[in-house]
């Protein structure tokens, strides 16, 4: 299937490793010319700036000037831009309870995981306006509408996320832009299996090891696995294409049938 995505520009944040870095592989791998944008690089990212037309930007994206950097960039390299993919995110597992929380910790989350992609999407937007069509992916999570007092403050921040976007997909839906999101479930990457990802912060909270939360949690899914970035990176090409150009304002699951209810 043709995606029609050759000679695209994108604008993928945290690229440097797990689902971003899927994306930017498989938007390059489609023709795509790709702005990556990250706080650090990785190995894995420079093979597709050799291999590519990927550029690697180093950013701090959960600053207030690092997203419209990132935009700045892409248009100085290309003066153009079609698509958005709005990816960072991080979580702390908040395994002392929600009155543990300090200011500090709901700003850290709610920057990264919400603030980040508001910033980045007003910055672009201008630019998308000037295509004929144009699209903001974002990856959000389940924990948009599965909340859960481990990863209070992460939940919050992504349900927050998922509703910006459905607002955003109302007001410039008409003009060209689609606008959707992504909310995987647990997912084959360092935020859940890292040495410090949930699996091994949950692992030695509750005395146990990083194998046995991970199998408890793959029992709760009807796949009895965890999504792989590539699939993730697979429905964002989708999105990204002129194949489904009426899909907006859309939240698409891809989580394994862990969420059991309608």
């Amino acid at each position: 299937m043709d995606l029609h995505l050759t000679g695209k520009v994108a604008i993928v944040t945290g690229a440097s490793k797990g689902i971003g870095l899927a994306i930017t592989r498989s938007l390059a791998g489609e023709g795509v010319r790709v702005v990556a944008g990250a706080l650090h690089g990785s190995p894995e990212l420079d093979v597709l700036v050799d291999q590519y037309d990927v550029d690697a930007v180093t950013v701090d994206l959960a600053s207030q000037d690092g997203p419209a950097e990132l935009v700045a960039a892409a248009m100085a390299r290309h003066d153009r831009l079609d698509l958005v993919i709005n990816n960072v995110g991080a979580v702390r597992t908040r395994l002392d309870g929600f009155l543990a929380l300090t200011d500090e910790d709901w700003d850290w989350a709610l920057t990264i995981n919400f603030l980040a992609a508001v910033r980045t999407t007003r910055a672009a937007l201008p630019h998308l306006l000037q295509q004929q069509t144009s699209a903001v992916i974002t990856i959000s999570s389940v924990n948009a509408f599965l909340p859960d007092p481990g990863v209070i403050d992460y939940s919050a921040a992504k349900s927050a996320l998922t509703n910006f976007c459905k607002s955003l997909s109302k007001e410039f839906g008409g003009r060209g832009v689609r606008v959707n999101t992504v909310s995987p479930g647990p997912v084959q990457t360092d935020l859940w299996l890292g040495h410090d990802g949930v699996a091994a912060m949950v692992g030695h909270a509750a005395g146990t090891t990083p194998d046995d939360i991970v199998r408890k949690q793959q029992a709760d899914i009807v796949t009895g696995r965890f999504s792989y970035p590539q699939e993730i990176a697979d429905l964002v090409l989708l999105l990204a294409s002129d194949r489904i150009t009426n899909v907006t304002g859309s939240d698409l699951l891809i989580d394994g049938g862990l969420i059991k209810t309608l």
